[in-house]
């Protein structure tokens, strides 16, 4: 169900045009959302919209929807990272991850997986995956006009991908049901408080129905 105040099915189809659309991935890899994870109990928040987002995937490679997965990258020697904000301060313990392969560049989850099709974009720096990066060209040259975000978090990457895309004239798609962070209370204030001003707030069901209506 479309949430009160937000377009329905119809208006969301139109924001949708596989043409014109993107389904991002943000930091949905294995240092992250995974059993290595350097914040677990974001892990444990994010477990439950691993499949959905495997879901709004396949359903956006089988209408023809760009897939991109933002990655954040870590070198084992630490070189090119931000140290700027406390949020960085989980360094250390990522960099300690690289070695082991969870922060390897590229890599997503396994979950979710990348096929030759989709676009991955790796970063060594910041909080979220617009700025500073070539998203937003690469999506400009794609045609894009629409970004449907996925992954984590609601506290800080998800956020300042919303931020970012509608500063730079996108607009923003979010399923509910396919996004994470800590703690619950506070992912809820700030979807009531902030992001349902930003973006339109909806489900995965809703966003596959729309796909799949438009590859009829």
């Amino acid at each position: 169900m479309t949430p009160a105040g937000d377009p329905d099915r119809a208006a969301i189809a139109v924001l949708l045009a596989p043409a014109r659309t993107a389904l991002i991935t943000v930091e949905v890899q294995d240092g992250v959302v995974g059993e290595h994870s350097v914040v677990p109990s974001l892990a444990a928040s994010a477990e439950p919209i691993l499949p959905r987002i495997a879901a709004l995937a396949a359903s956006a490679r089988a209408a023809g929807v760009t897939v991109i997965h933002c990655t954040v990258d870590a070198r084992g020697d630490g070189k090119g990272a931000s140290h700027n904000a406390r949020v960085f301060g989980v360094g250390g313990r990522r960099e300690g991850i690289a070695r082991s392969g969870a922060f390897h560049r590229g890599t997503v989850h396994a979950a979710i997986g990348a096929t030759d099709a989709d676009l991955v974009m790796a970063r060594l720096h910041g909080a979220s995956p617009m700025a500073g990066t070539s998203l937003d060209p690469v999506l400009r040259n794609l045609g894009v006009t629409t970004v449907v975000a996925t992954g984590v978090s609601v506290n800080v990457a998800v956020l300042g991908l919303t931020f970012e895309a509608v500063n730079l004239g996108y607009h923003v798609v979010i399923p509910r049901d396919a996004v994470a962070g800590v703690d619950a209370d506070y992912v809820d204030a700030v979807f009531a408080r902030t992001l349902s001003l930003l973006a339109t707030i909806t489900t995965v069901d809703d966003v596959v129905t729309a796909w799949a209506e438009a590859g009829i």
